[in-house]
């Protein structure tokens, strides 16, 4: 049930999302759709990805081999159809992601019995190089939150907010455009975060992000209208806001004082992490913080902290001076 909070009333919920993006999709994929949406509970975003790879699949089987029904495919056509997504120049990491989509359908196969093996059972996924994300550094950070300060009335308020949320929480992209204001105590200075497979985590939040929250939802309060009045973060007109504009957002301010190749919101949640660990923080508390499921997720930040690392090493160890 929903709750009110400031004078703001929720206005829908996950269950209305939910059953929407169901009744859209046709068989033979729509009982696939409600075990991701209800059983599994990932995200719409990420269930459309997977019927669209799906599809993707299903038109090339049909169209060069003459499948109607996928169930019915051996491993020589998947292998053929990746060939065909390598050779259109699609990145491995790509192709591994649409293959994932296929392995998680036939598993659902035969989960419900539906088929008797899998085609993808012996398959190893295509090699790829893996990415260094090259994090903000403190003073591009320091130097966008200056740019950010000079900004007046609702959506400049509102755009910094969503830098300091990103940089003080490490939260997603997604989490961050999927917030309400329920999720919010400005008594125990928390933030509710619902992470991927409606995982939730609670994170702290720090004074000047506080300050700069309370100061957006005054602004917030003053639109003419508000049709999303759960959410947050509403553009000028009321509604919720939306991926790409957050996108949009980052990426035009961190152009503005920053050289490097990448600037999104994900490398705004990688800087959090890095800084963190640079700074000392314990591995598996930046782990919670992150709402990851494993360790080894986490580790991918702590390359960055090689050469933090190597200094505290260099200046700690009683040899060094020998």
């Amino acid at each position: 049930m929903c709750n009110s909070y400031n004078g703001f009333f929720c206005s829908r919920n996950l269950l209305t999302f939910k059953s929407k993006l169901i009744k859209q999709v046709q068989v033979p994929f729509k009982k696939f759709t409600d075990y991701l949406l209800l059983e599994k509970h990932y995200s719409e975003h990420t269930v459309k990805a997977y019927l669209n790879d799906l599809e993707t699949f299903s038109v090339f089987a049909k169209e060069h081999y003459g499948y109607d029904d996928i169930k019915e495919v051996n491993y020589g056509v998947i292998r053929s159809w990746i060939v065909s997504l390598v050779d259109s120049g699609i990145a491995n990491r790509s192709v591994n992601r649409k293959v994932s989509s296929l392995k998680t359908y036939y598993k659902f196969l035969l989960k419900t019995k539906q088929i008797e093996a899998t085609p993808l059972a012996q398959h190893k996924a295509l090699k790829t190089s893996k990415k260094i994300q090259v994090p903000f550094s403190e003073t591009e950070i320091e130097s966008v939150l200056e740019l950010l300060d000079k900004e007046t009335g609702f959506e400049g308020l509102r755009n910094k907010l969503m830098v300091e949320l990103f940089y003080a929480t490490g939260m997603r992209r997604a989490e961050l455009v999927g917030l309400k204001l329920t999720d919010i105590s400005i008594a125990q200075k928390t933030i509710k975060v619902l992470g991927k497979r409606n995982k939730e985590r609670v994170i702290p939040m720090l004074a000047p992000v506080m300050k700069t929250l309370q100061r957006y939802l005054e602004e917030r309060s003053q639109l003419p209208e508000i049709k999303d009045a759960s959410y947050v973060f509403l553009s000028a007109k009321g509604v919720k806001i939306y991926e790409t504009l957050v996108y949009r957002v980052i990426n035009n301010y961190f152009s503005k004082a920053s050289a490097k190749l990448k600037k999104s919101p994900h490398i705004l949640r990688h800087s959090f992490a890095t800084h963190l660990l640079n700074e000392g923080a314990d591995i598996n508390a930046v782990k919670e913080l992150l709402g990851h499921a494993s360790l080894a997720s986490t580790q991918v930040y702590t390359h960055n902290s090689i050469a933090q690392l190597k200094q505290v090493y260099k200046d700690a160890h009683p040899r060094n001076s020998k």
